[in-house]
């Protein structure tokens, strides 16, 4: 097979796991890679991790994943919650409003121990991801730009823009909106657009001051709903988000420095003198779209490589972190357990559909502004509710769930559940019943007393956190158990 005109080179390297882009979908799956033992190389073609604050809210679902991936507290540490909002009245901006939340908090509880969307920016949050991956033996290759490859029946070759080449069974296109990969693949993007309205985003650093502080996300809006906000930005004091919205349909944000304070000073009271540094820019127009396939045989894609989401209701980051939580254990049991490479196929099967049901919700948030009064919206934007009843790795049904659904926590005499959900294996929960005895290194067993968010029978827990097989006894457990790699072999 041959992409770009590139003929298959000479491999200088080798690796199973070719992840390319170290965005927050890339250093996810190397994290989840690495702590199952599969070799992996993680590729970025800048040469430092994204700057800005593009994304910049972690839903509770994904506060599970960075839970199990044993990083969930120094998260949890570097962020915060999300601040109430204040619109700024007045016909120079400077007389404060009404304050209200975007979202109606939610109360924890047993079940759902992560209730709320918290606040860090997209630059802090991957730090914290790359630290991780370092602690496991991971790490970044900076500088590689991948600028061909060519893939046959037993894995994939890259060819980088400085002349390396690397040889992989599988490749993973995480390089973001404007793949290359993807684009090199030719597989086709299919969406609209969200909003005609050209949008600037920027983190810039304000003196002290300025005439916003850290307590509020502050809005200054006009009747046509254009206008601005500044978000603070936990980390760093005085770091702000910046979001300009325009009414000129043909407006061309000027990203340079004196350009973003030049947007800022025109729409809010912030003056010029007040701005230390212009840290990220950039400009967009709100679009959706979605891939119209997510493997093209061993290459397959992630992120925003195959969705591209509107920023309302935070969804594109979380949803790309999920996409690298379903797959990466995944891929551990085809290169490792012997599964078969069709399991790779309901990566897609599981992922597409999740991506194009919160597409629509995220474009009706963006056009109606519906989050605050949504109670609907509201429960979709946390994705704790998300799950993959009905599809290829969902069989059977007991007590209080169905095969597909998100495995509750609770607190039990024995611990937390989440606690015995944590690591690259699979679990089998007995709740009220016994637990049958099961021969794998691959697979915890527990014998627990009842619990209603379970009720009584059998539950197999995937890694990822989603009851995957379900019954009364173990009628079809074990044909389920080799199906995803996890029976000794003889």
């Amino acid at each position: 097979m041959e992409l770009n005109g590139v003929k298959e080179p000479v491999p200088v390297a080798t690796t199973d796991v070719l992840v390319v882009g170290a965005g927050p979908t890339g250093l996810v799956l190397a994290i989840d890679l690495a702590r199952r033992g599969v070799p992996a190389l993680l590729v970025e073609k800048s040469d430092r991790l994204f700057p800005g604050s593009r994304g910049k809210g972690i839903q509770p679902r994904t506060l599970e994943v960075l839970d199990d991936l044993g990083i969930v507290d120094a998260v949890l540490r570097a962020g915060r919650a999300y601040p109430r909002m204040l619109s700024w009245e007045g016909p120079d901006g400077t007389e404060r409003g009404h304050e209200w939340d975007m979202i109606e908090r939610a109360t924890p509880t047993e079940q759902e121990p992560y209730a709320n969307a918290l606040l860090i920016g997209q630059s802090r949050f991957q730090d914290l991801l790359h630290a991780r991956l370092r602690a496991l033996g991971g790490d970044v290759v900076f500088d590689s730009e991948v600028s061909g490859l060519v893939q046959d029946a037993d894995g994939v070759t890259a060819a980088f823009a400085d002349g390396r080449t690397v040889r992989a069974r599988h490749l993973v296109a995480a390089d973001g909106g404007r793949s290359a990969v993807r684009r090199a693949l030719g597989i086709a993007m299919e969406g609209e657009s969200v909003d005609p309205k050209p949008m600037l985003v920027a983190d810039v650093l304000l003196t002290p001051d300025a005439i916003v502080d850290d307590l509020n996300w502050h809005v200054w809006r006009t009747a046509t709903d254009s206008g601005a906000v500044l978000c603070p930005l936990p980390g760093e004091p005085g770091l702000y988000q910046l979001i300009v919205r325009f009414d000129d349909e043909n407006a061309v944000p000027d990203t340079s420095d004196a350009g973003v304070v030049g947007h800022l000073t025109a729409h809010t009271p912030v003056t010029g003198d007040q701005v230390t540094k212009v840290v990220w820019a950039s400009d967009f127009r709100p679009r959706a779209a979605l891939a119209t396939r997510y493997r093209a045989g061993r290459v397959l894609l992630a992120g925003d490589a195959a969705h591209i989401h509107s920023p309302a209701g935070g969804q594109g980051l979380n949803t790309s972190v999920q996409d690298a939580y379903n797959l990466g254990w995944k891929l551990a049991q085809v290169l490792r357990h012997g599964a078969s490479d069709a399991l790779l196929d309901t990566y897609e099967d599981e992922r597409r559909p999740i991506a194009a049901g919160v597409l629509g919700m995220s474009t009706r948030l963006h056009r109606h502004r519906l989050l605050s009064q949504d109670g609907h919206a509201r429960a979709q934007t946390r994705q704790l509710g998300l799950g993959y009843r009905g599809g290829p790795l969902s069989t059977g049904r007991a007590g209080a769930l169905e095969a597909g659904d998100r495995a509750p926590d609770g607190r039990l005499p024995e611990g937390r559940v989440f606690d015995l959900l944590r690591g690259p294996h699979f679990t089998l929960l007995a709740f009220g019943t016994p637990a049958p005895a099961i021969a794998s290194a691959r697979l915890h067993v527990h014998e627990l007393g009842a619990y209603e968010a379970y009720g009584r029978g059998l539950f197999l827990v995937r890694p990822d956190g989603y009851v995957g097989w379900a019954g009364e006894d173990t009628t079809g457990l074990d044909a389920y158990l080799a199906a995803v790699g996890c029976a000794e072999r003889p």
